[in-house]
């Protein structure tokens, strides 16, 4: 178990002063089996009073509007957080279970649905369909699929942007962290295999 300590800040600047800025801020952790949240907090400046809340993915939201006039916004979050060894166990679920479980729940039918940015082209939803086919269970399938992707994209910095699609980074073989995760989720997604994006930090130099 480790102890880290999470210093995110962001913000907007303006030309002329802004009247009044409503903002919703999804800047803090939540606890759960893999990390313990012994302190989190938002400082924001101008100041401004804040109201927290979840929502319906489970993230944890503060709102807070500024009503003086600012031609900076500036939002700082601090946690303090325990990390947790994560057990990754292949789930032994068949694809029949997988099939009658993501048509049952609300949650699943909706991590199985494209979107704009996630929607693969057709040379990656048949190299998932291929790998599919090679293997007994979904939870091996997403594994191997999710390595192939990782075989072929390179991570590469400034050639993509927040409004990349998978097609795109999938045929330029370049993109980062979202873009990776964009192509991932349209492949697994195409074969039926439900799949979310899940926001965090990567320790790259422990």
């Amino acid at each position: 178990m480790s102890r880290l300590r999470i210093v995110h800040r962001t913000g907007f600047s303006y030309e002329l002063p802004a009247t009044a800025s409503y903002n919703e801020a999804r800047m803090l952790p939540v606890s759960n089996n893999e990390q313990f949240v012994l302190q989190a907090n938002l400082q924001i400046h101008p100041t401004a009073a804040q109201h927290g809340y979840v929502d319906y993915w489970g993230t944890q939201v503060s709102t807070f509007e500024v009503l003086t006039p600012h031609t900076e916004l500036s939002v700082t979050a601090t946690s303090v957080v325990e990390v947790r060894p994560a057990l990754r166990e292949v789930p032994d679920m068949s694809w029949e279970e997988l099939e009658k479980t993501r048509t049952s729940s609300t949650k699943f039918v909706e991590f199985t649905e494209q979107t704009r940015l996630t929607t693969p082209p057709e040379g990656l939803a048949e190299l998932a369909q291929e790998i599919v086919a090679q293997h007994k269970n979904p939870g091996e399938a997403a594994l191997a699929i999710a390595a192939a992707i990782y075989d072929n994209i390179e991570y590469t910095k400034g050639v993509t942007g927040v409004q990349t699609t998978a097609t795109h980074a999938w045929e330029n073989k370049k993109g980062v962290c979202q873009d990776i995760a964009h192509v991932t989720l349209g492949a697994l997604r195409a074969v039926g295999i439900p799949a979310r994006y899940v926001s965090g930090y990567l320790q790259s130099k422990p």
